[in-house]
């Protein structure tokens, strides 16, 4: 059995999936009159405060607009921090995991389903932003597992973690050639099949973890 320890970086793909989703949901601001634009000039003295008024209604829906476009701001700031910590802590969990299976200690069962219970929650956050979707026939399945098949329960999302961590489709998109499109499309049905397993996979040895504790 051989691991190594992997490099963590935030690939841009991720933020740019952020990015459009958060602009997608931010794009219903409110709508005002162009700066300028207004009544026809009218000599009757009863409208004066007509046009104060629509002035007023003009620059308090500019108050608004800048009030909403900074929200949009902080939300997609606030995601970007919680891609970046996700797919970094990923890969720091997915280490220690390889580091006690290469040293070959007793599985800790408490320390393992502590593991396997934040990668399977910031994976399940990224997919979020992700939407991973495979066809039903590739959906993985989460059979319940035996005790000796843990540590290759282990070994398998170590792997799985680093073939979506390293998946193309997450490191390159922001250079992708317009003649590599299908390329990248089926990185990315490759980065979506790895992040669903390792929900999957993840949830099923964080729950026979904790049924192992006790025998502990």
């Amino acid at each position: 059995m051989s691991f190594r320890v992997v490099n963590i970086k935030s690939p841009a793909w991720l933020l740019a999936v952020a990015i459009f989703s958060l602009w997608m949901a931010g794009t219903t601001m409110a709508q005002g009159k162009p700066a300028g634009a207004g009544p026809p000039p009218n000599n009757n003295p009863n409208l004066d405060d007509r046009i104060r008024q629509l002035d007023e209604g003009r620059l308090r829906g500019a108050e608004t607009n800048v009030s909403v476009e900074e929200q949009n701001q902080k939300r997609l700031q606030a995601a970007i921090v919680n891609m970046r910590d996700d797919y970094k802590r990923i890969q720091i969990l997915r280490n220690d995991i390889a580091r006690n299976l290469v040293a070959r200690k007793p599985l800790d069962y408490k320390l393992v389903a502590e593991q396997t219970a934040e990668i399977n929650k910031r994976s399940t956050r990224l997919n979020i932003y992700m939407q991973a979707r495979v066809p039903d026939e590739e959906k993985p399945t989460a059979a319940e597992l035996k005790d000796e098949e843990m540590v290759g329960a282990l070994v398998k999302l170590c792997k799985l973690i680093d073939s979506f961590t390293e998946n193309p489709a997450l490191k390159n998109a922001a250079t992708v050639d317009s003649k590599d499109i299908a390329k990248s499309k089926e990185d990315k049905a490759s980065a979506d099949r790895d992040l669903l397993a390792i929900i999957k996979l993840s949830a099923s040895i964080q729950k026979k973890s904790g049924s192992l504790i006790v025998s502990q």
